[in-house]
C-alpha cells in the first residue's frame, strides 16, 4: 500500500542544479553530495543530478523510517556538515510511472536554501519537457514517510 500526495512542479532556487549564478556551488549541489551518499551505499546514478520541486500543498511531508539517513555529511568546505534523509518515491506523469527518492536535507542542519513545508525535492531520471506548472502525483510507502 502506498499514501499519495497530487503537487504542481514549481521553480526551485537552482543550488541543486548548479543553475543560480549566485550559487558558491557552480558544479550544483547534488553532483558535489552523490559522491558522499555513494561511499555510505546510496548510489544517485539512476537520477538527474537536480532536484523537481513538487509543491504538495497542504500537505507536508511526515519522516517514518526513510529508506537511508546519512548525519554529519561534510560535502563542502562552505559550511557544516549535513543529515539527509531519502524516502523512496513513485512518481506518475499522466499514465507514465518512474522511480525516484524525496531528497531531504534536514532543516536543522542546513544553512542556506530552505525550501517552503509543501515542498518535496525529488530525484528522479531525465522527465523530457517538464516545466513549472505541471502536475505529478507521488507515492510513498507509509512505513518511510507519510502526508498529513
Amino acid at each position: 500500500m502506498t499514501t499519495t500526495a497530487k503537487g504542481v512542479v514549481v521553480a526551485g532556487h537552482g543550488v541543486a542544479s548548479g543553475r543560480a549564478s549566485d550559487s558558491p556551488f557552480a558544479a550544483g549541489t547534488i553532483e558535489l553530495q552523490a559522491p558522499h551518499f555513494a561511499a555510505r551505499g546510496l548510489d544517485l546514478a539512476p537520477f538527474v543530478m537536480a532536484t523537481v520541486n513538487l509543491d504538495v500543498a497542504p500537505l507536508t511531508l511526515v519522516l517514518r523510517r526513510p529508506r537511508w539517513t546519512f548525519a554529519d555529511v561534510r560535502w563542502t568546505d562552505v559550511h557544516g556538515p549535513e543529515t539527509f534523509s531519502f524516502v523512496e518515491c513513485t512518481v506518475r506523469r499522466g499514465e507514465e510511472e518512474y522511480a525516484g527518492l524525496v531528497y531531504l536535507p534536514h532543516p536543522e542542519t542546513k544553512p542556506m536554501h530552505h525550501q517552503p513545508s509543501t515542498v518535496l525535492e525529488l530525484l528522479l531520471p531525465r522527465l523530457a519537457g517538464l516545466v513549472a506548472g505541471d502536475e505529478l502525483s507521488v507515492g510513498l510507502d507509509p512505513e518511510q514517510g507519510d502526508f498529513t
